[in-house]
């Protein structure tokens, strides 16, 4: 059976993205959310016919993620995975102007939730796969093409269940995942960032202890909350060190800037100062890339008004660069609290290093072979994903 004319993968792909949106599968970091299973049932049912094997795996109830397969013909070919999430970050529809999960088509545009991150790959990827196989597709190497569950939060009921309990059903040489390729025009052409790496994560609680008290009496008191202000103003103005790490400076001579833009862009002394001349999306952007950032994002304190709080919990989203580890943000955070470390206790929630995949290989000239025609000519450049 050929292959369907673009046009009618075009509509094939709006479907399936509409039914991934309208599922809901929002993922609030609990056991209980998600709920990927909904998606699953559907892409089963969906990707069910000749050429393709599929299995599923729910390691908790309800979060479910799929596996498709074209096996290949050659067993020491190598592995090409195409991974895509089906759980999205919850919406508050009073910020919407349409139904963050109602998916409406509007002006040739899906509207809602997880529209860009990231069912719409999930959905190329899976008709992708299908009509491939549909096609009679033979590859050499296997083609995979996996719909996984909890991306939103730490992974433990999807990428991290997988790769440590049922790794035959999905290693791969090769993985193409979510974002990059949104085109870049420059003063020398069209350029497609191709992500390469991604910063790690090191989300932390802090808990900041004082004195319990009645609030009658502030004077001297050893206020928890006063404390923890303090802590979130020390961890606020904490300037880390640059780092002009290879895929960056990739990234940068790839643009062709300007030579008075690209040196400060390079320069670890003088990329922080310019950083605060730059527009602000393109500043946070550049120092994201080049700093372990810390943000301070959630806090519980207190249990009446008329009571001084004795501990205050302080949780810390840190993003890490290739290399560190966390042992050395740990020692980053003691050195920011100061004289404040001893009344703070620091517990890991999630130490996920950053990650940094290799540019010379055959994939990389593949993605440049293919995708640069079709984005009239453009170069791939590498790019880390923050």
């Amino acid at each position: 059976m050929p292959a369907a004319p673009a046009t009618d993968l075009t509509d094939e792909v709006t479907d399936v993205i509409q039914t991934l949106i309208r599922n809901a599968c929002v993922n609030d970091g609990t056991a209980e959310s998600g709920f990927e299973a909904r998606s699953v049932d559907f892409l089963q049912s969906y990707l069910a016919g000749p050429g393709l094997e599929l299995a599923t795996y729910e390691p908790t109830p309800g979060r479910g993620s799929l596996v498709a397969r074209i096996e290949g013909s050659d067993p020491k070919a190598p592995t090409l995975l195409l991974m895509g999430h089906t759980d999205v970050v919850p919406a508050n529809p009073d910020g919407w102007q349409r139904d963050p999960f109602g998916a409406e088509l509007v002006d040739g545009e899906v509207w809602g939730r997880g529209a860009i991150d990231m069912l719409n790959l999930t959905a190329s990827m899976a008709v992708a796969t299908k009509h491939l196989a549909l096609s009679g597709f033979k590859p050499k190497g296997t083609l995979i093409y996996l719909a996984v569950a909890d991306e939103e939060a730490l992974g433990t009921h999807g990428a991290e269940y997988l790769t440590e309990h049922e790794w035959d059903a999905i290693g791969a040489d090769y993985v193409i995942t979510e974002s990059g390729g949104i085109p870049m025009p420059t003063g020398s052409g069209t350029k497609l960032p191709v992500i390469v790496g991604e910063k790690g994560t090191y989300w932390c609680k802090l808990t900041v202890k004082g004195t319990p008290g009645h609030a009658s009496q502030p004077f001297r008191t050893d206020n928890a909350l006063v404390k923890a202000a303090e802590v979130v103003r020390r961890i606020d103005e904490f300037q880390p060190e640059t780092h002009i790490h290879e895929i960056w400076r990739r990234f940068v001579e790839g643009m062709d800037f300007p030579p008075d833009f690209t040196g400060p862009l390079l320069d670890k002394d003088a990329l922080a100062g310019f950083c605060e001349a730059l527009p602000v999306g393109l500043a946070r952007q550049a120092h994201a890339c080049t700093h372990t950032t810390f943000a301070p994002t959630v806090m519980h304190a207190g249990t009446k008004t008329n009571v001084i709080p004795d501990h205050v919990e302080l949780e810390v989203d840190i993003r890490t660069l290739p290399g560190q580890t966390g042992d050395e943000v740990h020692a980053m955070l003691v050195d920011v609290l100061g004289d404040l470390s001893d009344s703070v206790e620091i517990t890991a929630q999630s130490d996920d290093p950053s990650s940094a995949s290799p540019i010379e290989t055959p994939l990389w000239d593949t993605l440049q072979r293919v995708a640069g025609p079709l984005a009239g000519g453009a170069t791939n450049i590498p790019f880390l994903t923050v």
